[in-house]
């Protein structure tokens, strides 16, 4: 499976929430990135408020996630955003998953399979629901580790092939020249998802957010993070 979760042990997660509040100051984004501080178990955690935001492990839309770090990442580097395609894009295929589980039934109407001797049958069906888990997993894999990370430094996209092959395309966030969105349906309306085109000056020209959750808000994000980038750069020449 790809690399690019590593399990953070409960000191560094501990850390990660009493930073959460200098991190937001120290990215300099506007409102609506509010903070807001709430009691949770004795303990104060930071919840960032971001329309569709949340930090459970299967958010499609995640701001300055807890727990969550990836192979090669800088000691200073912060991740900002962490996306996934928008859960109502599964609907698709776990439609399907329902159908093909309930699809044995019909052979009491339809014995399609009465040519076969009934040990034969009984191993079809187990064999079908086999499939069916092994469809459903597959398409599942696929949406969780296809992801987006938006970090204070760098964007990556990971494209989840299959358990052996993944794609991981990087640009730095200096590199970004135009952030384009495309949103082309009532389903996508009504969801608030949609596509996010980055046009960058590194080795990789485009990079593709396909159906993520609240697309405008990625791209400010996106923008705010270019413009502070650019202003620390002039500031370091100035300097």
């Amino acid at each position: 499976m790809p690399d690019i979760f590593v399990s953070p042990s409960k000191k560094e997660v501990k850390e990660e929430l009493q930073k959460a509040e200098a991190e937001v100051a120290a990215t300099g984004l506007t409102p609506p990135l509010e903070v807001e501080k709430k009691e949770e178990s004795g303990k104060k955690a930071f919840i960032h408020k971001l329309k569709g935001h949340s930090h459970s492990p299967f958010s499609a839309f995640s701001y300055f996630p807890h727990g969550i770090k990836f192979v090669g990442m800088d000691s200073e580097e912060k991740i900002v955003l962490f996306l996934r395609r928008h859960f109502i894009t599964n609907t698709g295929w776990i439609l399907v998953t329902v159908l093909m589980l309930f699809a044995p039934l019909i052979l009491k109407y339809f014995p399609i399979l009465e040519f076969l001797p009934e040990r034969f049958q009984f191993i079809s069906v187990v064999g079908w629901y086999l499939l069916t888990v092994a469809f459903a997993f597959e398409k599942f894999l696929e949406w969780f580790f296809n992801v987006q990370i938006i970090t204070d430094e760098r964007i990556f996209d990971v494209d989840f092939v299959n358990l052996v092959y993944r794609e991981i395309a990087e640009a730095n966030i200096d590199e970004v020249q135009e952030v384009n969105v495309k949103m082309g349906s009532v389903v996508r309306t009504i969801f608030n998802y949609g596509d996010i085109l980055v046009q960058t000056a590194s080795e990789v020209p485009n990079l593709d957010f396909e159906a993520v959750p609240d697309p405008d808000g990625v791209a400010k994000v996106l923008r705010e993070l270019r413009v502070e980038e650019e202003q620390e750069k002039l500031e370091g020449r100035v300097r």
